[in-house]
């Protein structure tokens, strides 16, 4: 949508807690077994007393990545690499235009085991491109691949539905292009899930396109049935992509709104559960809507939510209404308990978190709001050096009856300053991921004129270290 890519681009060019219902513990805490499954030799074997009589019979071993978990892909101890073949006429083809998101044909190579075909694909929105294509168009960016690193999504169900690899059927590595730190996503995502919030697992990974060693990467946990499936007890409910239960004048959206939006279950398109959240909400007197948002939502798993949205600034989140053509918000997922129809709202896309904690440096994203409070009158307003027009998120009336369980908020922010967000916790992940990619982020930087300088990179980090107790001393 145009308002999105305006955003985008603006952006650009600046430049614990208990087992919420529903949710599995080790899924939200990252701790499940990891199940690093050895080949297995399928091998049978008949003997007589007769040597003429026996026979053997061996089947080729089963590959781990049919076999794994994958606990072992996002497993935060490790440093994965993966190998991208792709033939030169397909990767001349993606490169003359990444842009199009066209899937090519290739292979994946992982442990010295090779999964063939896979659809291979740069991704991203317009902020990706800028910068790195060749074409004049800003606003329409288009042309020859320019830079080194882009984001990139394989498809491992290329050519069979059902295929998996180590559990997975789609594997994303984002670029961090933006990110100096290459930490925001990582740490992010890391701090939703130690508060008992459904988010993605987020490690780093190394990644080489035809022998060359292209950079490292944010290697980011698919939303899709995988996920809810881990996550969740019952995995069958709907998993909905940027839908909110109401429109921004307030009222209730219509049906094919929610469907159109379904990321599982689309063949079914069942939207029951949602859409009467949907006329419930917007039917309800001011003083039922926190009843209603109560009835819908875990009050304790949001609050968790938005103290960690607040505190890392993801002002790029649900939280920031912006208003170009009509005011919304982007960057989340939906996930519909299936018997009870009780939601879940999961965050994506935390690439711009933690860029405002100490001042609002993003003259596009920053937010003038506190977490419930409320400007201009719930009339959109411009602000930033760039006035940018938002609207205030408590105006809209989920939100709003959100912030108004205060108690349930101040506990959450406790257990986080208490728990993941202490000092001695984020400096104990900070210190162990850092070294865990000094070597291939100095790789990157010797073998790339346009790589992530290493000088910037600790600079970056340290002043992320220093923004963190800032949030800290904010409250």
């Amino acid at each position: 949508m145009r308002w999105r890519c305006v955003l985008v681009l603006l952006a650009v060019l600046i430049g614990g807690c208990g087992n919420p219902a529903g949710l599995k513990p080790d899924a939200i805490e990252g701790t499940g077994a990891h199940n690093q499954v050895e080949s297995v030799d399928a091998t049978t074997t008949t003997n007589t007393t007769n040597p003429v009589a026996t026979t053997t019979t061996v089947n080729a071993p089963v590959p781990k990545w049919q076999l794994g978990s994958s606990d072992y892909l996002y497993d935060q101890q490790l440093l994965h690499t993966f190998e991208l073949t792709i033939p030169e006429e397909a990767l001349a083809e993606i490169d003359s235009d990444p842009s199009e998101e066209i899937y090519v044909e290739g292979s994946l190579t992982f442990e010295g085991e090779t999964v063939s075909p896979v659809g291979i694909r740069y991704k991203g929105s317009i902020g990706a491109w800028v910068g790195c294509l060749a074409g004049a168009n800003l606003f329409q960016p288009d042309g020859e691949k320019t830079c080194t690193k882009l984001s990139m999504k394989v498809k491992i169900n290329w050519d069979d539905s059902t295929q998996t690899f180590w559990g997975v059927k789609k594997l994303q590595f984002h670029a961090m292009n933006l990110d100096p730190t290459q930490m925001h996503e990582r740490l992010g995502y890391w701090l939703f899930q130690k508060m008992g919030v459904p988010a993605p697992r987020a490690t780093h990974a190394r990644l080489v396109v035809n022998g060359t060693y292209t950079g490292l990467y944010a290697f980011v946990e698919q939303i899709d049935g995988r996920f809810v499936d881990r996550v969740f007890d019952d995995g069958d409910g709907n998993l909905y992509k940027e839908v909110w239960p109401l429109n921004q004048d307030g009222l209730a959206r219509e049906r094919q709104e929610f469907q159109d939006a379904l990321k599982t279950n689309e063949e079914d398109d069942t939207v029951n559960h949602i859409h009467t959240f949907s006329k419930e909400l917007a039917a309800a007197d001011d003083n039922d809507v926190p009843e209603v948002a109560a009835k819908w939502t875990d009050i304790n798993e949001i609050a968790r939510w938005a103290v960690v949205d607040r505190t890392i600034r993801n002002d790029d989140g649900p939280l920031h209404w912006y208003c170009f053509d009509g005011c919304r918000n982007h960057n989340f997922y939906w996930y519909e308990e299936p018997a009870s129809g009780r939601l879940h709202l999961i965050p994506w896309d935390l690439d711009n978190a933690f860029q405002n904690i100490v001042s609002d440096v993003n003259p596009v994203t920053a937010m003038p709001d506190r977490w419930g409070e409320m400007t201009n009158n719930c009339l959109p307003f411009p602000y930033g050096p760039w006035r940018i027009p938002q609207r205030s998120a408590r105006c809209d009336r989920l939100i709003g009856a959100w912030s108004t369980f205060a108690d349930e908020y101040q506990s959450a922010w406790t257990a986080f300053l208490d728990g993941p967000f202490s000092e001695q916790s984020t400096e104990a992940v900070l210190d162990e991921w850092a070294a865990q990619i000094k070597d291939a982020t100095v790789e990157a930087a010797k073998t790339h004129d346009d790589a992530l300088a290493v000088e910037s990179w600790n600079g970056a980090l340290l002043a992320m270290r220093s923004s963190l107790e800032v949030a800290r001393n904010k409250g």
